[in-house]
């Protein structure tokens, strides 16, 4: 099943909605009839509280208020995420019972630019994994092959929009968890800054590195959602000739490296040292994490998925000098890369060494799937940068990803450079 928005972006839909041959009411009527039950993107829907949302949309259209290029469009938000009214369960049974009482910053965000709330989107357990395969909830499926990983832990909102359900869709990003399910699922996903859209409301998994990021089919309304929830406004930067260096992957499949690198054959080869900034990120996130759980840990383990578990016991042995080092070793490596971005206007790598494994998959060919899924992503939380996942073409009839990372405050060239690329 491919639901109704599949090939249609924001601005051919804003279009239909300014001149009257759409209105956010049938937008809505068509996002419902699109779900699909058994890819489970969804964990909860909301028809009424939309249904009020499409039609004062539409109401303020036809009085001449118009909020903007979001105004009266379906949107999904990930279950980590508060929406008052709606439950907020993490995708863990510790939560079988939460109700939002408040709604979090992104959606008031989204609520002030016109958008329709369609209900809540499946999430990996409490965000704590890649896979999107591990949840009270059940896995999200992968659209290209329900058998496979949709990636997490955003997964419901990637499935939501590759299935053509939503145009787009609200996720986090801790360590790759918007880039990780938009490669997986042929779709685009973008990790703005560090705290560039406010993340009050959002369970959090590890606050030193947790972002808000978009979800949607392409680049340009991956930047059109973002510019309108960073409350940024609507212009380009000008483009500086997008000097590119391609980043050196490890532990990767050479057929995902090499379509990806097929569409930068210019950029200079440069390093990064990958591996370390994932020792960082494995450190202060795993602190960060456990410090959030250690109650439930000791109290209601049973409660937990068992690799969820697993992680967090393992996670609470870190070592406080870990952490403390790792904080060190963070400014060495950002001073470093900030060099490098002196040189180049945009990093470019793939986003997954692989592609999407089957679900319930814990190894595969170049690895542990655990530290695999973030080995490309995780890297950009650590240093805040801002990054985006945008489809590179295909392995073995699977989606594969190419990232893009710039400096904050150049953006707009990092998107415009993603446009130009054609798989």
């Amino acid at each position: 099943m491919t639901g109704f928005f599949a090939g249609r972006t924001l601005a051919d839909l804003g279009t239909g909605l300014r001149s009257g041959t759409e209105t956010a009411t049938g937008l809505l009527a068509r996002a419902l009839e699109s779900v699909d039950p058994s890819l489970n993107a969804y964990v909860t829907l909301d028809p009424d509280g939309a249904a009020t949302a499409a039609r004062r949309a539409d109401e303020e259209l036809a009085s001449g208020t118009d909020r903007g290029p979001l105004h009266g469009i379906p949107v999904a938000v990930k279950d980590i995420i508060d929406v008052a009214g709606l439950p907020t369960r993490m995708g863990s049974a510790h939560f079988a019972g939460n109700i939002a009482d408040r709604d979090a910053g992104v959606v008031t965000r989204l609520r002030t630019a016109g958008a329709v709330i369609v209900g809540k989107t499946g999430t990996h357990e409490f965000a704590y994994g890649g896979g999107g395969d591990v949840s009270a909830d059940g896995p999200c499926r992968n659209p290209h092959d329900p058998a496979r990983m949709s990636g997490g832990s955003s997964s419901g909102s990637a499935v939501a929009v590759a299935a053509g359900m939503v145009p787009f869709a609200i996720g986090t990003d801790t360590g790759g968890s918007v880039r990780i399910p938009a490669s997986f699922c042929g779709i685009s996903g973008f990790k703005p800054h560090f705290g560039a859209i406010p993340t009050d409301g959002v369970f959090p998994l590890s606050t030193s590195f947790d972002h808000v990021g978009v979800l949607a089919a392409t680049p340009p309304d991956c930047r059109t959602a973002y510019r309108t929830l960073a409350d940024l406004p609507e212009r380009r930067d000008a483009t500086s000739g997008g000097r590119a260096a391609w980043i050196e992957p490890y532990d990767i499949d050479p057929e995902v490296e090499q379509t990806v690198r097929a569409l930068f054959p210019d950029a200079a080869s440069e390093k990064v040292d990958l591996r370390t900034l994932r020792r960082i990120f494995a450190a202060i996130q795993d602190s960060e994490a456990y410090e959030v759980h250690a109650e439930r840990v000791a109290e209601a383990p049973g409660l937990y998925q068992p690799p969820t578990l697993e992680r967090l016991e393992r996670a609470g042995r870190t070592p406080g000098w870990g952490y403390v080092r790792a904080v060190r070793e963070r400014e060495d490596l950002r001073a470093e890369v900030a060099g490098l971005l002196d040189r180049y206007d945009l990093l470019v790598l793939p986003t997954m060494a692989i592609t999407a494994p089957p679900i319930g998959a814990t190894v595969s060919d170049f690895g542990p799937l655990t530290p695999l899924l973030i080995s490309l992503t995780c890297a950009w939380n650590v240093l805040g940068l801002p990054a985006l996942s945008v489809p590179a073409g295909t392995v073995g009839g699977l989606p594969v990803g190419a990232q893009l990372v710039t400096r904050a405050g150049s953006e707009d060239l990092l998107f415009e450079a993603a446009e130009r690329l054609t798989p």
